[in-house]
């Protein structure tokens, strides 16, 4: 594809705080366009299948950190339960397609999460997922970074790509050793970072520093992917039995961006109940809401999910990384408040 050139604006007769008009600027509604006809076009290059999976399901995400829409269904169910919950990834049904033997896929479309709106954050935005079958997390992570470089690319932006674990990143940005460091050790990390909750866990204190002390300093023309994050980490990914155990998963930043999260899926059905139970368990803990876990995809691993990795992008963040802006209305047609 060419590189995108800007265009003309919105009428000159439109008042910008009319809280009818656009969000977004006519420039980034079609900068979008262009960039969801590169993933197209990247993908069909790539023989990996574009599919559609549904929005809403029987089941929702069981994560304790992610908060789930839900609604009432007023029609004939069959015995159904009437609630249903909006999905906040196509995951779980992209994974059934594969241990239905589809192949290579993706996804491209809207999902939803509960308490996520502000500068960075809707609740409804655009996720681009895809799975790879017979590859690992190392080598998804280079395609992903190829794909972030053909969009940059598009603005007639670089960046320089840097590869590191999650411990090395630790170690050489705060001297510590992620995987043995005390919690105190952790606390006093932060500096000048005041908590006012400080019973929290061993990685929720590896989150706040990655938040607080790591993230916002990386470098704004540089795509940092972090791979082989702590075992406690894991999600979706597998466990790789190194000393110590590492899961094998990666994330990419683009200056303090997070823009992807990606593994080497998970197959085992077993391990992939054992971890919704413990997500249950955390929830209760926590006084929030019980979720679903999702029986299909459990029963999708029982009957075999082929060795695979996948990686969900956040395509609004791309968006945002792009035109240079960290307001994500700046790339919504119309954001959360004029909805």
């Amino acid at each position: 594809m060419n590189r995108f050139q800007p265009g003309p604006g919105w009428r000159d007769d439109i008042a910008e705080d009319a809280v009818w008009t656009p969000s977004a600027s006519r420039d980034a509604l079609r900068l979008r366009a262009w960039l969801n006809r590169l993933v197209r076009e990247f993908f069909h290059a790539r023989n990996v299948l574009e599919v559609e999976t549904p929005v809403l399901s029987l089941a929702g995400n069981t994560e304790p950190n992610i908060a789930s829409f839900s609604l009432e269904f007023s029609g004939r169910t069959d015995g159904a339960p009437r609630t249903r919950w909006l999905r906040t990834s196509p995951e779980f049904a992209l994974k059934r397609l594969l241990a239905a033997g589809i192949g290579d896929c993706y996804e491209l479309g809207r999902v939803f999460r509960d308490g996520e709106a502000g500068g960075r954050h809707n609740p409804e935005f655009t996720m681009l997922e895809w799975y790879r079958v017979g590859w690992d997390h190392l080598r998804l992570l280079d395609e992903t970074v190829e794909l972030v470089c053909a969009a940059l690319a598009l603005v007639g932006r670089e960046a320089a790509v840097r590869v590191t674990t999650f411990r090395e990143l630790y170690r050489q940005q705060l001297q510590l050793d992620p995987f043995t460091a005390d919690l105190d050790t952790l606390r006093n990390a932060l500096g000048e970072v005041q908590i006012a909750d400080e019973d929290l866990s061993r990685d929720d204190w590896l989150d706040l520093l990655m938040t607080h002390r790591l993230q916002p300093f990386f470098d704004t023309d540089q795509l940092l992917a972090v791979h082989d994050w702590p075992a406690s980490q894991a999600a979706l990914a597998r466990i790789r039995n190194d000393d110590p155990p590492v899961a094998e998963r990666f994330e990419l930043y683009l200056g303090p961006l997070e823009l992807a999260n990606g593994y080497h899926e998970l197959c085992d059905p077993l391990e992939q109940r054992t971890r919704f139970v413990r997500d249950a368990s955390v929830r209760v803990q926590r006084g929030l809401p019980a979720v679903p876990m999702d029986n299909a995809l459990l029963a999708g691993l029982q009957h075999g999910l082929p060795d695979c990795a996948g990686v969900a992008l956040g395509v609004d963040r791309l968006l945002m990384a792009m035109l240079g802006t960290q307001r994500i209305a700046d790339v919504l047609a119309f954001a959360f408040a004029r909805a």
